[in-house]
């Protein structure tokens, strides 16, 4: 669910407070207990996390395998993190946040407690880091630890020694699949016996990991609200390995309500498209030096994922095109608050390897491709992700498919699904075919953001809550559209 790119050498934030999280590291646990045993978390001073309670849960390595004999596996049990923000008042039940990813912890989550809170009244607001994430047991134990030189995330050498140990012990990577991070959610689910209702959001994907829940652990839950809702798992139409075609789609979407719109098509001058094209091929080397990873394709790509960056494309393009860098400085210096929004926590930063190795396993469904491949399917786009290229250029270990990958849960609880239609990494059209399947299962409806990129919880939070609250309080889930209020998606850049 990453929205902006991050330093790949190491983490974009200052040195973490580490010692504020020592104590997690000897927080009890028993398994199999009857109930979550939640603590006063030792960071709980940190802005946004006033009055959290935290636990630690052992699980199975393997849940196929039991506790024991996880084959190749050093370890037959992994700890997982959960984070509790309890109800403000009278409390009612909980909703369980699924962070998206896969990679991001529950971190990525805690910036929007307050979100969640107004569209779920009087609950407990639990957040847990997916396996392999966070502060729940990780790929690389040593490498990804709070105390390590990159913190949470990789720095320096610190990528070699990770990398190199997965490549040299590829059977470390098959506890850390979807299903078996299914499983896991599951179990906590069992374990949330306070009384009252029990609901799942989930976030890209999130989305993906609930839907899995739903359906290895059939956990019993009043209802489900699934935020930029993954396409079919096996739908090669919108694979990660597409995901460049995806971006491209939508580019060209922003570009064309630009042309219908008299003031920026004549800043323009020219059809957005040819403009741009103008720009790849003639933009001098010494500009696009300046551009994020010199990389002007994939720089507007990730503009996509943000309305108010997203707006400033035409401008962008027409100082371009006349040699000028005034509005990339403007989006340069408009990054930092942008990222300010998504957290600053230890555990923020995305665990690259296991992006890397659920993604390979199953969520690229051409597999082989190589980087030449990529970059010759991708010519002709005039916007793209990074993903195709990494995945075609990795050398992480895969995990086998199992038979739960592309199976949808036998029965769906009621669910309403938040959905941008200019959503830049799960297109619209992949979240309209899952819906299909899953309106087999169960009652489900979708709401329409309209001109809204991923991540409705952040880009559309009044959509968000306007449509939420309703389904919560009792009401059937209801289809809808809804039009961002807080942040008009303005084609022309003031």
């Amino acid at each position: 669910m990453t929205t902006l790119p991050r330093k790949a050498a190491g983490p974009t934030l200052p040195p973490f407070l580490f010692l504020f999280l020592l104590p997690f590291l000897f927080l009890g646990w028993t398994p199999g207990a009857a109930a979550l045993d939640f603590h006063p978390c030792p960071d709980a001073a940190l802005p946004g996390l006033r009055g959290s309670l935290c636990a630690r849960v052992a699980v199975p390595a393997r849940h196929d395998a039991g506790a024991a004999g996880a084959a190749g596996v050093a370890e037959d049990m992994l700890t997982l993190f959960v984070r509790k923000f309890p109800a403000a008042g009278p409390r009612r039940g909980s909703v369980w946040a699924i962070a998206g990813g896969p990679g991001e912890s529950g971190a990525s989550l805690y910036p929007f407690v307050d979100v969640l809170r107004r569209a779920f009244p009087g609950v407990d607001v639990i957040v847990p880091d997916h396996r392999g994430t966070g502060l729940s047991s990780r790929l690389c134990p040593a490498e990804e630890a709070p105390d390590s030189p990159g913190g949470t995330a990789l720095a320096g050498a610190e990528w070699g020694s990770c990398l190199g140990a997965l490549a040299a012990h590829p059977e470390r990577a098959l506890p850390f699949t979807v299903t078996n991070a299914a499983h896991d959610l599951a179990a906590l689910l069992a374990q949330d016996d306070d009384g009252g209702p029990v609901y799942l959001y989930g976030v890209s994907y999130g989305t993906q990991l609930v839907l899995r829940t739903l359906r290895v652990g059939r956990p019993r839950v009043a209802g489900v609200v699934l935020d930029s809702l993954v396409p079919p798992e096996t739908d090669a139409r919108w694979d990660l390995s597409r995901r460049s075609h995806v971006v491209d789609d939508v580019g060209r979407q922003v570009l064309a309500r630009c042309d219908a719109a008299p003031d920026c098509a004549a800043m323009l001058g020219a059809p957005g498209a040819a403009v741009l094209r103008r720009v790849l091929d003639g933009i001098d080397p010494a500009l696009l030096a300046r551009v994020p990873g010199k990389d002007l394709r994939q720089f507007l790509g990730a503009l996509l994922d943000v309305p108010p960056l997203r707006a400033r494309i035409p401008a962008l393009l027409a100082d371009l095109a006349r040699g000028g860098d005034a509005q990339l400085q403007a989006v340069l210096a408009a990054l930092p608050g942008i990222q300010a929004q998504l957290g600053d926590y230890p555990q923020t930063p995305p665990s690259i390897p296991l992006t890397g190795i659920v993604s390979l396993s199953e969520n690229d469904l051409r597999p082989g491709r190589t980087p030449a491949q990529v970059r010759a399917d991708e010519a002709p786009l005039l916007l793209r992700s990074p993903l195709p290229a990494l995945l075609a250029g990795s050398t992480l270990p895969r995990y086998p498919r199992d038979g739960d990958v592309g199976a949808l849960p036998d029965r769906l609880p009621p669910t309403l699904v938040l959905h941008g239609t200019l959503d830049p990494k799960t297109h619209h059209d992949g979240a309209l075919a899952h819906l299909a399947l899953l309106r087999e299962r169960g009652p489900a409806a979708l709401v329409d953001v309209v001109d809204a990129p991923h991540f409705i919880l952040w880009t559309a939070p009044d959509c968000f809550v306007r449509h939420v609250r309703p389904f919560v309080d009792g009401a059937a889930p209801a289809a809808g559209r809804c039009a961002p209020a807080a942040q008009e998606i303005a084609i022309i850049a003031k």
